[in-house]
């Protein structure tokens, strides 16, 4: 596994309203970067500063996927677990190779 890859992706849901996986910082980091800069908050203040150095390897990648889940939370992006999701969690469980 990537040193930047997240253990488990943050489901947010973009545009329209799509889900969309997150499934590592630099993911992560474009989507607080394309964040309206009015809407930015402590929030994405603190994902951002997280993302830039677990970018580098100074910190967990982990530690970043929580403070930008707590962002998505806070701005209620995360999107609601489907039967979809649920599924293709379950085949990746059972086979490292499924995307």
């Amino acid at each position: 596994m990537k040193p930047d890859m997240f253990r488990e992706p943050v489901n947010i849901l973009v545009g329209l309203g799509f889900p969309a996986e997150v499934r590592n910082v630099m993911d992560a980091y474009r989507h607080l970067t394309e964040w309206p800069s009015s809407l930015r908050d402590t929030a994405h203040s603190v994902a951002l500063k997280a993302c830039q150095p677990a970018l580098q390897g100074d910190i967990e990648a982990e530690t970043a996927r929580g403070l930008f889940a707590a962002f998505a939370a806070k701005h209620d992006l995360l999107a609601p677990e489907t039967p979809a999701i649920a599924a293709s969690r379950a085949r990746a469980d059972r086979d490292p190779h499924v995307q």
